[in-house]
């Protein structure tokens, strides 16, 4: 019986070499799969000891099934129940079959007994016994089957059903508590760890509670089943076998434990290469512009080889513990078989080798169940370890919750607003008071403008009345009520805001101003947009209202984006309006409509208005001045002006800078800047901040790939976006997505790679591979000699000769011994070379995916199918798959291979007809085998899909969370997300019946054959074809043979998806960029003079080809002039920036660089040549020193000159006085500091390259008038010397450009200098005029 018994076993587990590889595989999987999920753990794992870790972060095993319901319940008990009948099936055919062998050797024994040469008179009269006997044996075989096979399949079915259910609501339960807490926890919580858990972590859970789960029960019910049998017929034999069973255990705990250290290690050192990738890939714009490729790439490289060097450790580990395990085993059957043959002589009443094969084989079995339980209870314990932070998260307690039904609704708001003596810190920097007792008053109905420099807390007020936060000392109430007392939801319906980077949904231009209130008509969509300002635009633009604005808002100017922010805080018909530098992106025509909309939406509504552009605010009827978190003065503006306060000094300061009073204004084009203050860090931030980073927020805080312009970053809000996940409401988008859905189809048709392809890429390991496969085909010799053992074992008890019998015996067990040996040592082997190649390999395919990624076009990645979030997915994962298909996996086929061929040489010499017999079946069990993967196989595909989905939704939202809060959306994401994970699991459940029956196809088969081949062997024998020793050797050896194969066959899941991942690896890798950042080609001028020539331009985004942005741009710009180019929001400004940058190309004309078209410039040194400043700079979470260093990065730039550049940048007086100067880390995305800090940093940066040609897109938009003016000069500084080309609104800072253009639907409508521009009374005249009259 060793054979099924074995075999089922080994079905399920045991043949151990197989398992190694077995385990290999999947344990990578869940590694690295899971790598992402180190984010969150993060930082715990590094704050506890490991060892505390262990039981720290762990919930109870019932625990996990703690969002089970009735059903769910009861369907646990069912398959519970199922599982236990289905483990009992082994132990009892084990009886069987030992009673089967006693037949054989009593027939065997009266043969040789009646006469010594087996002469064919004998054979008859043995026939009808022993066929007779084995005829009732094969129907008990047959009987058990079907009973397993119905047991399991209930089994597999129930846990599979019960699991889907109960992920699908750990999913909606965990999006929805994120989506109510309160802002300072996202100001502390990274925002890529949230993403993690939804889907890492979830999926985890989800692995430890289905189908994993019954097959626990299943084997703990063979186990005990086995050790009861076993007692029952032979207890001495059993308590021997059970001595050695505390060493098997033993060992595997140790094991265990080691890997899960080392697992927790990986992840860790995976989750910080994810942190950096993302970090460069949201930041693309600035990485290419800076060509930053090379550093990023080293930094991603250094992340990764220590990952590298653990994972290795943790493979050679597993291989280690499974050539252990095997030695133990292989120990055991060498102690079991001498002493059952000492049992059998000295006790022959109670022992005969029916009953030694009944007690080894019932005992081994169970002992094995336990063995394979272990993998199982592995996937248990990662789902407890993930499930504690989801729980956690799931059952925080909200202080401020945005679900909550609590708190009263006033039947009429008034909208009188008072904050009484507050005192408030952020709660990620408690150290730093940004409001020190602010007391403030506002009457219903009343504007009231908060003025002040930078961090002085003006943007913290407008977030505690939105209750983002609750002070900890003070109190705010509205019409006399505390907010804390109000219900919040309520509240905030109540409350429109408009704030300086409005973030936009990735949906239709409708869909977002619908955010604003759900129920709103079209003709009120129409009438907000016209009162913002918007109508006009949307009228324009090829589908109107229904014209998708791209992630974030990515294909809209700022300028266009703001009106529709104000559009949607205009639909919810406020009480109280909140206008946080609402019109500092516009442009000074739309500024000024705009401004006029907000005069009038301003009617009758408390309204609260945040501007360092004075002249926008002098008709407010209160203006209040802060300065360092406490009001200083307030009043109308002449009595402010008369006080000669802070306010008389930011006045005087704005005139002296503005002949013309210009406006703040900042761009259109190139999005909305980033007032420091806008963000609550804002305030945080000037006040700098020592700050512990990892309150940081590693955040989120974005590059935007943006449409027009340049690269769009979400500020520095914590949570406030990010690059991410772009996709909305789904009906519209459907038709726009049909074409792009069949574009993304043909993407997953990827070219067929070859295997030698993959195999290929681990050529440098090629030494290991080979060793290691060498290893692996004398492992799989060890179990065809197994089986002949086995065989000759059984054949000794025909011997008469005591001694004989005894010497025989005992020899073959010393041959187990030995066999045990061999698997230890070629396992050790294998761990070591299989390691070190799948990890290099897995190493070098993530470098080289993340340098391919770094070479493709910006256009690329404004493609809605490579955003940021699918592209870190894919990096995490796919190289960490693909391994699965390299050496682990040869060496899986060639220890099989070699299984197989000697197996059945050896079968075949000991009675081909039985041989013939078994492999006839053969094909039977590799048919249920493949049912179940092909079953596997679609649904992996299909739920990567809508995972992606879920995934983009979840990102959008996190990173937006305070839009989507202050819109009090939360409950229409939550639905929307709840939909796009509908489909999957309503799949999940149409497969379970599926997978249920191929599960018990597989479990029961080998109870048929069993029956078949006793049958047909009894009948052999007694027509004395074979003997009974020969049966054996042939049983065992096919069967154990086949069941490795099918061990190997069922890594085919893994197979195909590491051959998705290889095919979408290489897809990548061959995919030639259209404007390649690493090409060597092209000329490098001797001297650039910096003649910069647009000639005949026409252009359109490769995303919205039907949109043309440039049509026909002429302009000239001769060394050392500086040309400024002006016009309304999204007319082509910032794009003609990105085609001198060669972001894009255009569609036709050319760009000219001292003569030369720039597409045959060497492209790197072209963009050495430049410098450039974007309206919202994006700095990496590094220090000041090195983002300034970043400038040039072909060389080291030295101290002298960083400091030489900061004090060009009037930058280096804030940096001396800093605790760690220029070591201060900037924080994510720069959210240390405020946007004037930032802004002057990436001054100093384009600088620090002395670049022949100066880019300003909006350079000096975020600043407030004091930083202005510094920069300002800086710049002017800069400029001398240089070709510069300036984009700006604010028309006093361009007024002595040497060219001033502009530019009206993508092409130049009039140039000259300003006082050409006056006396032409043309656009340039209107435009001035439109800011003077401000």
């Amino acid at each position: 019986m060793k054979d099924h018994s074995r075999s089922y076993t080994v079905n399920d587990v045991s043949i151990p070499e197989i398992s190694s590889n077995g385990c290999d595989n999947p344990a990578f999987q869940l590694d690295e799969t899971s790598t992402q999920k180190g984010g969150l753990k993060n930082k715990k794992i590094k704050d506890n000891e490991t060892s505390k870790k262990k039981e720290k972060h762990m919930v109870g095993f019932f625990e996990l099934f703690c969002f089970a319901d009735a059903l769910d319940t009861i369907l646990i008990i069912v398959g519970s129940i199922a599982a236990l009948a289905t483990g009992a099936g082994q132990p009892i055919l084990i009886i069987i079959f030992g009673q089967m062998t006693n037949s054989f050797v009593v027939t065997s024994f009266n043969v040789s007994t009646g006469s010594a040469e087996m002469n064919n008179s004998a054979c008859p009269q043995a026939a009808s016994d022993i066929e007779n006997q084995m005829a009732s044996h094969a129907y008990y075989f047959v009987g058990i089957g079907f009973a397993v096979l119905l047991c399991s399949f209930v089994e597999i079915w129930t846990f599979v059903t019960a699991s889907a259910r109960q992920t699908s609501r750990i999913r909606d339960k965990f999006f929805f508590a994120v989506l109510h807490q309160e802002m300072a926890w996202f100001d502390t919580t990274p925002i890529g760890t949230l993403n993690t858990r939804l889907t890492e972590d979830i999926n985890t859970i989800h692995k430890g509670i289905g189908d994993k789960i019954g097959i626990i029960v299943q084997d703990f019910s063979t186990f005990l089943t086995g050790i009861i049998i076993g007692f029952a017929y032979g207890w001495k034999l059993t308590l021997v076998i059970l001595s050695v069973t505390p060493l098997v255990a033993v060992s595997g705990g140790l094991w265990s434990y080691i890997l899960s250290i080392l697992t927790a290690k990986e992840l860790l050192a995976y989750a910080k290469a994810g942190s950096v990738a993302e970090e460069i890939l949201t930041a693309i714009r600035t990485v290419i512009a800076f060509n930053g490729q090379k550093k990023a790439i080293a930094r991603y490289d250094k992340n990764l080889e220590e990952a590298q060097s653990i994972g290795t450790k943790k493979t050679i580990t597993t291989n280690i513990s499974t050539g252990v395990s095997q030695f133990l085993i292989y120990g055991c059957y060498a102690l079991a078989f001498w002493y059952g043959t000492k049992l059998t002589v000295d006790e022959r009443d109670n022992y005969d080798i029916g009953t030694v094969l009944i007690v080894f084989f019932s005992v081994l079995i169970g002992a094995f169940s336990l063995g394979q339980a272990s993998p199982k209870l592995e996937n248990v314990a990662n789902a407890r370890g993930a499930a504690y932070q989801v729980f956690k998260i799931i059952k925080k307690p909200r202080p401020i919750d945005s679900s909550s039904t609590e708190g009263f609704k006033l039947d009429k708001l008034r909208g009188e607003i008072e904050f009484k003596n507050i005192y408030f810190s952020y709660p990620s920097r408690p150290n730093i008071q940004i409001l020190r007792g602010l007391n403030l008053k506002i009457q219903p109905g009343q504007t009231i403008a908060l003025v002040g420099s930078s961090g002085c807390g003006k943007s913290t007020t407008i977030q505690l009345l939105q209750r983002f936060y609750d002070p900890p000392q003070g109190q705010i109430t509205i019409d006399g009520h505390d907010i804390r007392t109000l219900n919040i939801k309520w509240m905030r319906k109540n409350i429109g805001i408009v704030s300086q980077e409005p973030v936009l949904f990735a949906t239709t231009i409708a869909g977002n101003i619908r955010y604003g209130r759900e129920d709103i008509t079209d003709a009120e969509i129409e009438e907000a947009a016209k009162e913002a300002n918007a109508y006009d635009f949307i009228m324009k633009l090829p589908d109107k209202f229904n014209t998708m604005v791209g992630e974030r808002g990515a294909q809209l100017s700022g300028g266009q984006k703001q009106r529709i922010a104000i559009a949607r805080a205009l639909a919810r018909n406020p009480k109280i309006l909140l206008l946080d530098e609402a019109t500092s992106a516009l442009d000074n025509q739309s500024e000024s409509v705009v401004q006029a909309a907000l005069d009038k939406a301003r009617a009758g509504r408390t309204t609260i208005v945040i501007a360092h552009r004075l002249s926008t605010i002098r008709t407010a009827d209160v203006i209040a001045g802060f300065e360092k978190g406490v009001l200083i003065e307030q009043g109308t503006h002449s009595e402010l002006m008369a006080h000669k306060g802070v306010y008389y000094a930011l006045v005087m300061q704005q005139n002296y800078q503005e002949e013309e009073p210009e406006s703040e204004t900042s761009h259109e084009e190139t999005e909305f800047e980033t007032e420091e203050e806008n963000s609550e860090i804002s305030e945080k931030e000037d006040l700098y901040e020592t700050a512990d980073l990892n309150d940081l927020e590693n955040s989120n805080g974005g590059t935007e790939v943006a449409k027009y312009g340049s690269v769009r970053r979400i500020s520095n809000r914590p949570s406030l976006s990010r690059a991410s996940t772009k996709r909305f409401s789904e009906r519209k988008r459907r038709k726009k997505q049909k074409k792009k859905a069949k574009k993304a189809r043909v993407k997953e048709t990827l070219p067929d790679v070859p295997y030698t392809r993959i195999l290929a890429l681990n050529k440098p390991e090629f030494c290991y591979i080979a060793v290691g496969i060498i290893a692996a085909a004398i492992a799989g010799g060890v179990t065809p000699a197994f089986a002949v053992l086995f065989g000759k074992i059984i054949g000794a008890f025909q011997e008469q000769d005591e001694v004989k019998k005894s010497q025989n015996t005992v020899l073959y067990s010393l041959m187990f011994l030995v066999l045990g040996v061999i698997s230890l040592v070629t396992h050790t082997i294998q761990g070591f070379t299989f390691g070190k190649s799948g990890e290099a390999l897995t190493m070098r395919l993530r470098s080289l995916s993340f340098k391919a990624l770094l070479q493709q076009e910006i256009g690329w990645f404004d493609d809605h199918n490579n955003g940021i979030g699918v592209l870190l997915t894919r990096l995490s994962t796919d190289a960490s798959q693909v391994k699965g298909a390299t050496g682990s996996r040869l060496a899986l086929m060639t220890m099989t291979f070699f299984t197989l061929v000697t197996a059945l040489i050896i079968a075949f010499a000991h009675g081909w007809h039985l041989t013939l017999l078994i492999l006839a079946c053969i094909p039977f069990i590799i048919v249920a085998k493949a049912i179940q993967a092909r079953s596997m196989e679609g649904h992996a595909a299909n739920d990567q899909k809508a995972l992606e989905e879920a995934g983009r939704i979840s990102t959008e939202v996190v990173e937006n969370i305070r839009t989507v809060v202050s819109l009090t959306r939360e409950d229409r994401f939550f639905e929307n997300y709840k939909a796009s994970l509908y489909k999957p699991y309503k799949d999940t459940l149409k497969k379970a019946p599926i997978n249920g029956l191929s599960y018990a196809i597989g479990q029961s088969f080998n109870f048929f054959i069993n029956a078949a081949v006793f049958r047909f062997g009894a009948w052999l024998i007694a027509h004395c074809f074979m003997n009974f020793e020969q049966l054996f050797i042939v049983f065992s050896s096919v069967i154990f043979a086949a069941m490795n194969a099918g061990q190997a066959n069922s890594l085919a899941p893994d197979f195909s998806k590491s051959k998705v991942s290889a095919q979408r690896i290489f897809h990548l890798l061959d995919r030639k960029p259209v404007i390649d950042s690493y090409s060597e080609e092209g000329d490098k001028l001797e001297k650039f003079e910096g003649n910069i020539e647009f000639k005949d331009i026409h252009f359109a985004y490769p995303t919205r080809p039907e949109v043309q942005v440039l049509q026909g741009l002429n302009v000239k710009i001769n060394k050392g002039q500086t040309l400024a180019l002006v016009g309304s929001s999204g007319c082509g400004k910032s794009t003609s920036i990105q085609l001198l940058e060669r972001f894009y190309d255009p569609i036709s004309g050319q760009v000219i660089a001292d003569g030369v078209d720039t597409k045959s410039l060497h492209i790197q040194w072209l963009r050495s040549r430049l410098g450039l400043v974007q309206q919202e700079p994006i700095l990496f979470d590094c220090s000041i020193a090195e983002n300034i260093q970043y400038g040039d990065n072909s060389r080291v730039v030295s101290q002298e000159e960083i400091e030489e550049a900061a004090k060009a940048a009037n930058i280096h007086n804030f940096i001396e006085n800093l605790p760690e100067k220029y070591n201060t880390r900037v924080g994510d995305k720069g959210a240390q500091l405020s946007g004037g800090q930032k802004q002057r940093i990436a001054i100093a940066r384009a600088l620090v390259r002395k670049p022949a040609v100066l880019l300003l897109d909006e350079a000096t938009s975020a600043l407030d008038t004091e930083s202005e003016k510094i920069v300002q000069k800086a710049l002017d500084e800069a400029r001398k010397g240089r070709t510069c080309i300036v984009i700006a609104h604010r028309l006093s800072t361009i007024q002595n450009s040497d060219i001033i253009a502009v530019i009206q639907n993508g092409r130049v409508v009039e140039q000259g200098t300003h006082s050409q521009l006056l006396a032409l009374e043309g656009f340039y005249y209107a435009l001035v005029n439109a800011q003077v009259s401000h």
